[in-house]
């Protein structure tokens, strides 16, 4: 593990002192770097990639080891809603994000490349940031990010049988980005939508991570999911408990359930978005929980 967080912090420094005005990243098995298209309308032609960089160009080609594959979905939470701050600028050590056509270096909005994400706009600090950061730096092993959440879906939206079946396209999605590693885990953070009803819930979550865990042909793939807040946003008189208890209570095998007590909304307990730095403590307890069920 030490040897592959040197390899990768490595890497990235390469590509730092690598001539702008761009970093394409190749991957760990490529013979070649990719064909690039320039914005004067030229090419830069795909070449022989023999070492770990190179330059071409003005473009860094960069070849990355092989990295731990993170599939994270749910609903607005899970793609950010705190308020983009001077830390959502920085991009994170060892951490990358899947663009559609590779990887890249990860910074905010981590959901901006979601295929079923709302407008642009929308997209603002979440909790894969944090975790990948932390998970890497535990691990000592870079982290791929694949980030496919969808603002105010239901559960029965991820489900097949609706007509938008967010899941098949977040299995798409990582399916896509499986050239570039294994996957490592699924981050699940989904429920506001469906807090009401905490009794129809969990057979549903049950089947999701059944259809998951068969997609991604590993029946013991880790599956992670939160707590939705604990403030009562919700005008009933039992507001959110109800839900997360039986969050807390599911016994499925290889999962774990995180705790959002002590975080803090981003507007006012009207709201049931998380602020910018409880997302990234939320964000950290995914980390920390994902690593105790390796």
């Amino acid at each position: 593990m030490k040897h592959a967080f040197l390899l990768a912090l490595n890497l990235c420094l390469a590509a730092a002192a690598c001539a702008r005005p761009d970093t394409v990243y190749v991957t760990h098995g490529a013979a070649h770097t990719p064909r690039v298209e320039l914005a004067d309308g030229h090419a830069i032609e795909s070449r022989p990639m023999r070492g770990d960089t190179l330059t071409a160009g003005g473009v860094c080609f960069v070849r990355l080891p092989r990295l731990r594959l993170v599939l994270c979905i749910g609903q607005s939470n899970m793609a950010g809603r705190g308020l983009m701050d001077a830390g959502a600028a920085d991009t994170l050590r060892s951490v990358y994000l899947f663009n559609g056509d590779g990887f890249e270096r990860a910074a905010e909005p981590m959901n901006r490349y979601s295929t079923v994400r709302k407008e642009l706009g929308m997209q603002r600090v979440g909790p894969v940031g944090s975790f990948a950061a932390r998970y890497a730096e535990v691990t000592g092993a870079p982290v791929g990010v694949v980030v496919n959440a969808r603002g105010g879906s239901s559960i029965d939206e991820w489900l097949p049988g609706s007509e938008t079946d967010y899941l098949a396209k977040a299995v798409e999605r990582i399916r896509a980005a499986g050239d570039w590693g294994d996957v490592a885990a699924v981050l699940w953070h989904q429920g506001e939508a469906d807090s009401a009803h905490p009794e129809r819930y969990e057979a549903k979550l049950r089947r999701l991570v059944g259809i998951l865990r068969t997609e991604l042909g590993n029946p013991s793939l880790p599956v992670v999911f939160g707590e939705i807040a604990h403030w009562n946003w919700t005008n009933r008189v039992e507001g959110t408990a109800p839900f997360n208890a039986m969050l807390r209570s599911l016994r499925i095998p290889h999962t774990a359930c995180v705790s959002a007590e002590g975080l803090a909304p981003m507007k006012d307990e009207t709201d049931p978005h998380f602020s910018a730095a409880s997302q990234r403590e939320l964000g950290r307890r995914y980390a920390e929980a994902l690593l105790k069920l390796r």
